[in-house]
């Protein structure tokens, strides 16, 4: 029998759908609160979860990593009161089955449950019908919340010989992924072919692709092979696709569908079988939508989409990449094997990392040569100016909270005599919210890890007490 778990605050919401499910023969339980409804999912055995958004101890949102990471997950439908598209973007992009506004009619919520159950039965069907694959994952470090789901990802890129989208920020791994997914694939015994598009220029990046005859232009002085004659049977990789110039896009769309192409200055087409691979560090769909990028290629580029976290959103994969990026560097330049001390990871997890992995792989590598034979690595081996800043955030979030703590010692007690508790409340909220944009500027990461809030609350907030981030 199936099993369904409601997390809802509303006691009559919580009796009606489990009346609901077990006229539909499920066995359900029911939770009153996201931390009642996190134990019992974290004991296992349930397939789907009811769950509310806003409950007395969280945001249902925020909880979505942490549900979908169990070791047997179930499928989300989220039951909410408020109809708002931010929260429904958000819940799709966290897995969820569906999105429904309460209160929702009978007959829609049980469509929704069938519609999810069938899934997850054809799912699990498919899962054990078959060999299990072991991903070989050596280089990809890191399981936490933010990585586990990408996990399925890369084992569906690897089963299957579509097309594969990954983006993120410059510095995440994109390569590292794509490489991954080759790995794992049918096609590993063919060669990975990595184009950077931006270090192509216009003119030569058609004969680079596609080959050239000699002759064909001025300085073509022998035959040359293109990279996508060099990637049949394998893989194919074009990192930052975005910077492919509007006419070969049209060109290179054909040869994703056909297989085929002519190099420059030969008469006759040839075939390459390559499976394809992007990435990108930038906004497609925005692109494609102001004439930068062709839709039509965007569609067949998007098979399956892995969209990678930057560093400051998995901070707790950063003791575990440092580690191994230490081991690497101590062996590859001789140095004793090194221990990372503690206020070291403290200074690590302070610093916003807009290089992502990239920038931390090359600040350790500064400290470990500033550390030479020493076997423990201190601040002191650190680069200066990253020391600089954690020092700085940290005085300007004492400050901070010296301010708050300020304003309820001694402005509380003399405004609660003259506002109503509601007023009160606000204008604290308000207040603090102002104190964050003026500590952390446009640094909404921080003010997220600092307040406790969610993206979507978060905004919210600005909007109902008219504040905006600075230009």
């Amino acid at each position: 029998m199936y099993k369904v778990l409601v997390i809802d605050d509303d006691p009559e919401l919580r009796e009606t759908m489990c009346s609901l499910a077990k006229r539909m023969g499920l066995d359900c339980d029911a939770a009153g609160s996201l931390a009642a409804g996190l134990n019992r999912l974290a004991a296992g055995g349930y397939d789907v979860v009811l769950l509310d958004v806003r409950l007395p101890d969280g945001n249902g949102l925020d909880a979505l990593p942490r549900i979908r990471a169990l070791p047997d997950a179930p499928e989300v439908i989220i039951l909410t009161g408020q109809g708002d598209p931010d929260g429904a973007e958000l819940a799709i992009q966290g897995g969820v089955w569906d999105y429904l506004l309460k209160p929702s009619p009978v007959g829609q919520t049980m469509f929704s449950l069938k519609r999810a159950l069938k899934y997850r039965e054809e799912k699990l069907a498919a899962s054990s019908g078959g060999l299990p694959v072991a991903l070989n994952l050596d280089k990809v470090i890191g399981a936490g919340l933010a990585m586990r789901p990408l996990f399925d990802l890369v084992a569906q890129a690897a089963r299957s010989n579509t097309s594969v989208l990954i983006t993120g920020e410059t510095g995440v791994g994109k390569e590292l992924f794509a490489r991954t997914i080759h790995a794992n694939s049918l096609r590993r015994q063919g060669a990975f072919v990595a184009v950077d598009c931006a270090a192509l220029t216009e003119t030569l990046i058609e004969s680079t692709l596609f080959g050239h005859r000699r002759g064909s232009f001025t300085g073509a002085e022998a035959d040359r092979v293109g990279l996508i004659t060099l990637a049949d049977r394998g893989t194919l990789f074009l990192d930052e696709v975005g910077e492919l110039p509007l006419a070969m896009q049209k060109s290179f769309l054909r040869v994703l569908q056909e297989k085929r192409f002519r190099p420059v200055g030969a008469t006759v087409e040839i075939e390459s079988d390559f499976r394809i691979i992007v990435a990108t560090n930038r906004d497609l769909e925005a692109l494609a939508r102001a004439g930068g990028f062709r839709s039509d290629l965007l569609f067949r580029l998007q098979g399956i989409c892995l969209a990678l976290p930057p560093l400051r959103a998995r901070l707790e994969d950063l003791k575990a990449l440092a580690r191994y990026r230490v081991d690497l560097l101590c062996e590859a330049y001789g140095l004793p094997p090194k221990t990372l001390d503690e206020d070291v990871l403290v200074i690590l997890a302070a610093h916003q990392w807009p290089g992502n992995v990239r920038e931390l792989f090359t600040v350790l590598e500064r400290a470990c040569l500033a550390a030479d034979r020493e076997k423990t690595l201190y601040p002191m081996h650190l680069p200066s100016e990253l020391r600089i800043k954690a020092t700085r955030a940290s005085l300007e979030k004492s400050r901070v909270e010296e301010t708050h703590a300020a304003i309820l010692e001694f402005g509380a007690p003399r405004m609660s005599l003259f506002l109503s508790l509601r007023e009160f409340k606000e204008t604290q909220e308000r207040g603090y919210l102002a104190a964050l944009i003026e500590a952390h500027g446009r640094d909404v990461q921080a003010m997220f890890a600092l307040s406790g809030l969610s993206r979507s609350h978060f905004y919210a907030l600005l909007k109902k007490y008219g504040l905006s981030l600075p230009v």
